[in-house]
């Protein structure tokens, strides 16, 4: 196929290009008809820059309906969309622009350009000069939309790795496609729903699942900036869908007068990003009513299985493999394990990434010879194929929804005077998930506040320590490696 992802959209929604699609806090609104002109203008502007098909847009940049239009203009013009966490600091930004080397580079108001390269940029919503939105508003729309092939590249996320170094993942045209055309079916989207969207738009939950299932059933988003509970529970008035993080149904939980009256016209509620506790999932049900339909994906794979519309949704399972994906659970040799019984998850299907940017040792190493992906999550299948997650393979730490790698962490607090090693674990936490818990070998009057500063500008706030401990040594095998189990044990009740 060689049909644009934006022709694609546009096509769906186009009989209700007059419906609201984004409505905002405010109470304002943008219709499709809105959205589809203001990403043409986007697009003119990104032409006027020099991007052309397969240029590299990075963007780290506030959540607005300015930002959905800058997704949407790099689909028309070709160009390969990187979203960046707007926490990444001054540092983090300068590798990212190093190794992706874009055309074009959009910030937010107030932020600098790291040096080291010198790509055009251009700020969001700010008035003066570079401002990509005063610029687009005076632009004349850009008519032409590139064609794509299936396997062109339409998006590069970065996911951190347990060497600490982050890779971008390269999603393409058909892994973007085949994921909005199934989990839009298979949720059961339509043009009458209304979607509370309180997620970031810098990763795949956010921006793909949630925004692609609403453009190709034309249904309203109330697009919240934030999550807010007051602003959230005010959205669910007359909604029917929500997509969040578990984070966001604790939260929801935490305040006393939140019950079934809130979700009077919803009709399902999804969770993702990470594990939904079993203890959050009943409590919704009894304060609600409502089952939540927790489902399972990743960077590299979006959407991977799901729990039902219409069947069981049990408590600590992932459910079942969409249509046309493929999961298995195998053992170390690359065997599948017996129903029931512990292994490695892998994938196969169109949803799978084509690989990491510049990192072909990386790519072949995630990679089996017959093509499956090793997501490097354990989990069990049983007999009917539903798969449960036991853990994750790496030591990937998963905290309101953001995924955080704790080598990323570990070589930095080795920097700091007086530390002599240092072991990252995430530990549960009623709030986040998990909570990130830094344990130090380090002198005996070492400053445990003195953390917090030294990290300070260097690394994205959610990836601080919220617990620093000091001890004479860490835990070790036989073959000297941390057991980073044991230390999880120790502290597993720390936010109890």
């Amino acid at each position: 196929m060689t049909e644009n992802l934006y022709t694609t959209l546009r096509a769906a929604w186009t009989p209700r290009a007059d419906a609201v699609f984004l409505r905002l806090p405010d109470t304002s609104a943008l219709t499709f008809a809105d959205i589809d002109r203001l990403s043409a203008q986007h697009a003119a502007v990104l032409a006027a820059c020099g991007v052309t098909a397969g240029d590299r847009v990075v963007a780290q940049v506030p959540k607005s309906p300015s930002a959905v239009a800058l997704y949407l203009a790099c689909l028309r013009v070709g160009a390969v969309y990187v979203p960046l966490n707007e926490a990444y600091t001054f540092d983090e930004v300068a590798y990212f622009l190093e190794d992706a080397r874009p055309t074009v580079v959009v910030l937010a108001p107030g932020r600098a350009l790291p040096p080291g390269g010198a790509p055009t940029l251009l700020t969001l919503d700010e008035h003066g000069r570079g401002s990509l939105s005063d610029w687009a508003a005076a632009a004349e729309p850009l008519a032409v939309i590139v064609a794509r092939a299936d396997d062109d590249i339409a998006a590069m996320l970065y996911t951190s790795g347990t060497t600490g170094k982050p890779k971008g993942a390269m999603l393409t045209t058909a892994n973007l496609r085949s994921n909005a055309v199934t989990l839009t079916e298979f949720w059961g989207f339509r043009s009458d729903d209304v979607l509370v969207h309180p997620l970031p738009i810098f990763h795949v939950h956010g921006l793909f699942i949630a925004l692609h299932c609403a453009m190709l059933s034309a249904c309203e988003v109330r697009f919240l900036t934030r999550f807010d509970v007051h602003a959230v529970r005010d959205a669910l008035q007359g909604a029917t869908v929500m997509m969040g993080v578990p984070t966001f149904y604790s939260r929801l939980l935490s305040a006393p007068s939140f019950a079934a009256a809130d979700c009077a016209s919803m009709r399902l509620f999804i969770s993702g990003s990470a594990p939904l506790t079993q203890l959050v999932h009943q409590a919704f049900v009894e304060r609600t009513g409502h089952r939540i339909l927790e489902r399972y994906g990743m960077t590299e794979t979006g959407m991977i299985t799901s729990n039902p519309l219409d069947g069981e949704r049990i408590a600590g399972t992932v459910g079942y493999a969409l249509p046309d994906v493929q999961i298995r659970v195998v053992d170390d040799g690359g065997m599948p394990c017996q129903d029931g019984s512990v292994g490695v998850v892998e994938v196969l299907g169109p949803n799978v990434f084509a690989g990491y940017w510049d990192m072909a040792d990386k790519t072949a190493a995630s990679f089996r010879k017959d093509g499956w992906f090793n997501t490097g999550d354990l989990g069990s299948l049983a007999t009917d194929g539903r798969l449960t997650l036991a853990g994750r393979g790496t030591d990937l730490i998963i905290s309101g929804g953001l995924n955080i790698y704790p080598k990323e962490i570990e070589v930095l607090l080795d920097e700091i005077a007086g530390v002599e090693e240092s072991a990252v674990i995430g530990v549960p936490h009623p709030d986040l998930g998990d909570a990130v818990v830094a344990v130090l070998v380090a002198d005996d009057d070492f400053d445990v506040s003195s953390v917090a500063a030294a990290l300070d500008g260097r690394l994205a706030r959610f990836k601080h320590p919220k617990h620093v401990e000091v001890v004479r040594e860490l835990p070790r095998n036989a073959m000297g490696k941390v057991e980073k189990a044991a230390l999880r044990r120790a502290h597993e009740h720390r936010f109890a």
